[in-house]
């Protein structure tokens, strides 16, 4: 089992959200037990940000055994498609957001997406299982 990770999901561990932190936690541990957790390339990125260098970023990741996978170009034109649909259904945004791209790269490379964004990418990418930490029993 393949479960793709989102950048809220991580920083909810790595940065000790009072609310979301510990069920993030558990969740991720799950999906460890599960099997592989992966990152896009644009999680990562969002991730890296997040730390005073790159190589705490990727010490933080790997202690949590992520494995960055990137796009390719399945993923991406799943993301163009989902874009297009969105546009298409009165969607405002004039650019693409992060979470299509971030939606797309789950719905080809991995079984399930662990997120806290579980209205968005239901709504959008209704093919692909989500985990919510939040919503956890």
């Amino acid at each position: 089992m393949i479960t793709a990770v989102d950048t809220n999901v991580l920083l909810d561990v790595f940065l000790a959200d009072p609310t979301f932190g510990m069920p993030s936690r558990r969740a991720l541990r799950a999906a460890i037990q599960d099997g592989a957790l992966i990152a896009s390339d644009v999680v990562w990125a969002e991730t890296v940000a997040s730390f005073s260098s790159e190589d705490e970023a990727a010490q933080m990741l790997d202690r949590l055994r992520v494995r960055l996978v990137p796009s390719n170009l399945a993923s991406a034109s799943v993301a163009g498609t989902t874009w297009r649909a969105y546009r298409r259904a009165g969607g405002r945004r004039k650019r693409m957001i992060a979470d299509f791209l971030v939606g797309a790269h789950a719905s080809v490379h991995a079984d399930r997406l662990l997120t806290r964004d579980r209205d968005f990418y239901g709504s959008r990418f209704r093919d692909l299982k989500i985990l919510d930490p939040s919503r956890a029993g």
